[in-house]
Order: structure tokens, then C-alpha cells, then sequence
């Protein structure tokens, strides 16, 4: 048996992540995930070596699996854009209202949005959480007191599983079959927000985080649905 697990705490702080239409405002980055965690375990599972029939059904299996998670990346909650003495644009994000919650949960989360007329009857909040639209209310001078990327989407998690299974047909030459599963629980990870205060959106999950991130299709994505590969591998 062979395992490894890493754990990462880290703070990302900076002026602005992105250098247009933003007001330089101390706060995290927009990329700061203050922890990540990372497994893996690898497990040759011991031969019976009771008889010839039980040794070809029963030896020879292994399973490997993987176990990432992380907390959420911030969100930059966009609000008016006020131009500035040179005449150009830029964001000023939002104010923060005394006594509102910064997110809404559950049953709460659906009755707010559903009397907001954001949410249909009977439509939930997707993953259960929202950042709550009644908590902010737009800038018209300067820059908003809401802090710069202090609001959060959703965290993540994956587990991925593997079985194995090792044929000898020589000293030198074997062969290997591995099925494996990604996702294996189809667990449903949220990844982009919108952020752009007054649409009926705004604070709501978007897309599911395989669908957020771009580049690959999302079925071959971290935070996708389950989805399974199957292996033969020759090795001498």
C-alpha cells in the first residue's frame, strides 16, 4: 500500500488582479483559495494463493484512488460603472446594506429569490446557496464600501476510483486491465457566478464548475459529471 495526502493554506492579496475598468482597492485576489487538499492511496490487495481456480478470479487486483477538495475563489461583484475626470469607465462596485445577510441557504434562499421574482415558484436555488441581492445596493459616487472580492462562490470536491487488475502471462510479459471512474460519487460542484448586480442572477450559480473553466470538454474536466474509461495495457 502506498499513500500521500498534501495540504495547502495560502492568502493571495493584491491592488487588482485585473489592471482595467477596476479602481485599485486592497483586497484577495481573485484567484486566493485559502485551502486545498490533496490524496491518493494505492492498494495491491493481497493474493489468496488458496487454489488454482481461487488464485486465476481473486489475485492479482489493485485500486487506486484520488481525493482533491478546495474552497471557493472569490467573486468581484460588478455594480455601477461611473466614469472617472479623464472621462474614462470604471467599475465601482457595490454597498453593502446594514442587516442583511451576505448569503442566503436553503428554504430561505428559494423564498427570497422566488418574492424577488429571480427564482420561479417552486425553483430552488442552485447548490443551495446564494449571494443575496438585498444585501447591496449600487454606488453612485466613488467607490463602493462593499470590500473588493470578499463575497465567495462555491468550494470543491472529487473522488476519483480505480480498479485494476494484472494478468501474468510470462516472467517479462503481463497485461493489465483498469477501469476507472471519475467523479465516482457524481458529486455536482458549481463553479461561475454571476456577479453582475440587478440581473435576476445575480449572486446565483451559473454552470456547473466543468462548464466554467474553459479549454477541454467538460466531460474531461475537473468537477464534471461521473464519467468511466476503460484500459488494456500490454507490458514487457
Amino acid at each position: 500500500m502506498t499513500a500521500l495526502a498534501s495540504y495547502t493554506w495560502s492568502h493571495c492579496i493584491d491592488y487588482g488582479s485585473q489592471d482595467y475598468l477596476y479602481g485599485y482597492q486592497r483586497g484577495d485576489c481573485d484567484f486566493d483559495v485559502r485551502n486545498g487538499l490533496s490524496s491518493a492511496i494505492s492498494y495491491d490487495l493481497p493474493n489468496v494463493n488458496a487454489n488454482r481456480f481461487t488464485g486465476a478470479v481473486l489475485d492479482h487486483w489493485g485500486i487506486d484512488d484520488r481525493f482533491t477538495a478546495r474552497t471557493s475563489f472569490p467573486v468581484t461583484l460588478n455594480g455601477s460603472t461611473l466614469p472617472q475626470p479623464d472621462g474614462q469607465l470604471y467599475f465601482a462596485g457595490l454597498n453593502l446594506v446594514p442587516g442583511q445577510p451576505i448569503y442566503l441557504y436553503g428554504a430561505n434562499c428559494d423564498s427570497t429569490l422566488q418574492q424577488l421574482h429571480d427564482l420561479n415558484q417552486g425553483q430552488g436555488c442552485p447548490g443551495g446557496r446564494a449571494i443575496n441581492p438585498l444585501a447591496f445596493a449600487k454606488v453612485s459616487s466613488g467607490l463602493g464600501n462593499a470590500p473588493r472580492n470578499f463575497a465567495r462562490g462555491f468550494g470543491a470536491w472529487q473522488m476519483n476510483l480505480a480498479i485494476r487488475r494484472e494478468f501474468p502471462i510470462s516472467e517479462r510479459l503481463k497485461l493489465t486491465f483498469r477501469a476507472e471512474a471519475f467523479n465516482v460519487f457524481n458529486h455536482p460542484n458549481f463553479g461561475a457566478i454571476n456577479s453582475s448586480f440587478g440581473q435576476p442572477t445575480f449572486g446565483q450559480a451559473i454552470a456547473t464548475l466543468a462548464n466554467s473553466l474553459g479549454v477541454l470538454n467538460p466531460l474531461y474536466q475537473t468537477g464534471g459529471p461521473r464519467s468511466m474509461q476503460f484500459a488494456v495495457k500490454l507490458q514487457f
